[in-house]
């Protein structure tokens, strides 16, 4: 998926369309956008876990590019929020309302 890493404007009537509400639309996103942030974070780090070292090495830490690349791989991608809120937008989020199921 291609996303744009940039700061957009969003329409609020387009982001509050799905649900209904704006506010229950934001909490969706927020709650997707916590869920790719964990998976990131536990990709990075079982990647950069490759690499650990029991010795504290500062010639090492110098010549670690791979591990470097690797971070700077992960700091260039979009941010959780904006994947989140382009996967909400294109209808990829599955949610749904517990209260309403129960009626």
């Amino acid at each position: 998926m291609a996303v744009n890493p940039s700061i957009i404007t969003r329409d609020l009537d387009k982001v509050s369309e799905p649900t209904g509400n704006i506010y229950e639309s934001i909490h969706i996103v927020g709650q997707r956008a916590k869920q790719i942030s964990n998976n990131l974070k536990e990709e990075l780090n079982n990647k950069l876990s490759e690499f650990a070292s029991t010795v504290d090495n500062l010639e090492e830490v110098f010549e670690n590019k791979e591990q470097i690349e690797i971070s700077k791989f992960y700091e260039r991608m979009p941010k959780p929020t904006t994947l989140a809120m382009e996967e909400f937008l294109e209808g990829k989020v599955y949610y749904r309302f517990p209260e309403e199921e129960a009626q």
